[in-house]
């Protein structure tokens, strides 16, 4: 089985800036584009998942019910436009409590593969932070960042390691990912 894990805030909705947060679902805007590349990758036999960090809930910044209210929304949002994500796992931890679950770790990553019994052949992790792409790279997926959000090409130099593959956003990446995947991955020079 093939899947693609996908950050949300900068990645499918718009990011609400460093040490902001979506809290209620009148804040929640897709990027323009992202629906269509969801649906892209829903043609194409991948397996979705959400995978986000989202401690404002711990933080008291927005209740849980905040949370399950823009989810349930966002899920039926795509689904009117005939897209689908297979499962949405969050970490409202804060990071003093050392949770396994809070990107970069990779604990929503194996949990996700382990309530939905999928064998990953080969994964993706489509996120716009580096702490997205060290959860894909400690996983074993490959990371692809995208520019629609929190990390920007002007701090290349900073990084710490280079991205497989780097794009403007969703819709980009998922084009390029249906385009080039085969069953083992990513075809050899793309």
């Amino acid at each position: 089985m093939h899947v693609v894990f996908l950050d949300r805030d900068g990645v499918i909705n718009a990011y609400p800036g460093d040490n902001g947060y979506v809290k209620c679902w009148k804040e929640f805007k897709f990027i323009p584009g992202a629906i269509e590349g969801i649906r892209k990758l829903n043609s194409k036999g991948f397996k979705l998942f959400v995978v986000s960090n989202q401690s404002g809930v711990r933080k008291g910044i927005y209740p849980e019910k905040a949370l399950t209210d823009i989810t349930i929304r966002m899920l039926k949002s795509l689904k009117k436009q005939k897209a689908h994500i297979d499962g949405v796992y969050y970490c409202t931890h804060r990071s003093e409590e050392n949770c396994d679950c809070k990107k970069p770790k990779t604990g929503l990553l194996h949990k996700a593969l382990a309530e939905h019994a999928v064998t990953c052949d080969a994964s993706y992790f489509i996120g716009d932070s580096f702490m997205d792409m060290k959860a894909a790279r400690e996983f074993g997926a490959k990371p692809i960042l995208v520019l629609s959000g929190k990390e920007k090409i002007a701090n290349r130099s900073k990084w710490e390691f280079e991205p497989d593959y780097i794009f403007d956003n969703l819709l980009i990446a998922s084009h390029y990912i249906c385009a080039h995947h085969s069953d083992k991955g990513l075809s050899a020079g793309a």
